[in-house]
Parts: C-alpha cells; sequence; structure tokens
C-alpha cells in the first residue's frame, strides 16, 4: 500500500475488508485504531488491520487524522450523485 510501508506478511481477505468497512461506516468514527481493533467481532492482526485501513483511506471511504488518529467514515455515493446532479461537479 501506499501508505505504509512494509512488507505484508498476509493480505486480508475479501470478507475481512467488508467486514472493517461496515463497522467503520455504521458508527461514523472511532477514536483510534485500537478501539476499532476491540470492536472487531473476530480477532485479527495488527498488520492485516493497518493493509485495510490504508486501503480504504486510498479509496476515499475513510479518513484518519494525523494528530488524534481517529477514523472517520467519509464516503458519501448519494451526496456525490446529489452534487453532480446539480452540476456543482464537472463529470
Amino acid at each position: 500500500m501506499a501508505k505504509a510501508i512494509m512488507e505484508v506478511l498476509h493480505y486480508p481477505r475479501l470478507d475481512t475488508v467488508i467486514m472493517v468497512e461496515e463497522l467503520i461506516r455504521k458508527a461514523g468514527n472511532y477514536p483510534t485504531k485500537a478501539e476499532l481493533r476491540r470492536k472487531l467481532p473476530k480477532k485479527m492482526m495488527y498488520q492485516t488491520l493497518l493493509v485495510i485501513l490504508d486501503y480504504l483511506e486510498e479509496s476515499n471511504k475513510i479518513h484518519v487524522d494525523k494528530k488524534s488518529g481517529e477514523i472517520v467514515w467519509i464516503w458519501n455515493p448519494e451526496g456525490v450523485k446529489k452534487i453532480v446532479e446539480k452540476g456543482l461537479i464537472a463529470k
């Protein structure tokens, strides 16, 4: 991934990525990566969580605040669709 310069020992499965994505989306935000990891329904290697978070951030679904570490869900396809329909964003 672009953000984490590390050798990935284990790439996450799609269902694991979706599990993390849904947890963040439903909550809206998490104060820290550790808090998010504690809320996961199954245990996960920390490195795997970092790979997933990097992917979600690169795909503009989340934002991870550099100072506080807060993870915030930002992807809103319906909002983007409304903005495009109003002509506020050029295609």
